[in-house]
């Protein structure tokens, strides 16, 4: 892949209300390229048509009940937001599907004026930031998603 950026992973497992995995989640995640750019021909920036920053992936495809996705880091989509993205939970049980975002640790600055993160208490935003495993060679940030419980993941309503 010729894409432009850099090379991230994101790991995570979704969680019950009572701290167990659930092994049949579905994730989907849209997110913009590394210029912010959206592919999305409403992005007046112009699409980029070689980065579709679009993912699914089922926990119960995994092992350990994780969804995994390997791709770049996004630039922010307009100078105000922090990088970010955007995640769809689906799952039994529910009859429409959860809508969250993730942010990223080592981007304190961005996320400290980043307007949809400023609408979150601030003792709810850390369920929104995923972190980055310091100790791997690569970079990869982890993103556990709790669908209840006392560390629920922030939901917005799209």
């Amino acid at each position: 892949d010729n894409t432009p950026g850099r090379r991230i992973r994101i790991e995570g497992r979704v969680f019950d209300g009572h701290g167990d995995v659930i092994p049949d989640a579905m994730i989907e995640i849209w997110q913009a390229d590394e210029q912010g750019r959206y592919a999305h021909p409403s992005d007046p920036r112009g699409s980029n048509v070689g980065f579709k920053g679009f993912g699914r992936m089922g926990t119960g495809t995994d092992a350990q009940s994780r969804f995994i996705f390997d791709t770049i880091k996004p630039g922010s989509v307009d100078g105000a937001q922090a990088p970010h993205v955007n995640v769809v939970v689906f799952m039994r049980g529910m009859p429409t599907h959860a809508f969250t975002r993730l942010y990223f640790s080592d981007e304190a600055a961005a996320n400290a004026r980043d307007p949809v993160l400023a609408t979150v208490p601030i003792e709810r935003r850390p369920t929104l930031i995923a972190t980055r495993d310091t100790n791997a060679a690569a970079a990869i940030y982890r993103f556990d998603i709790h669908m209840q419980g006392p560390d629920e993941t922030v939901f917005f309503d799209v």
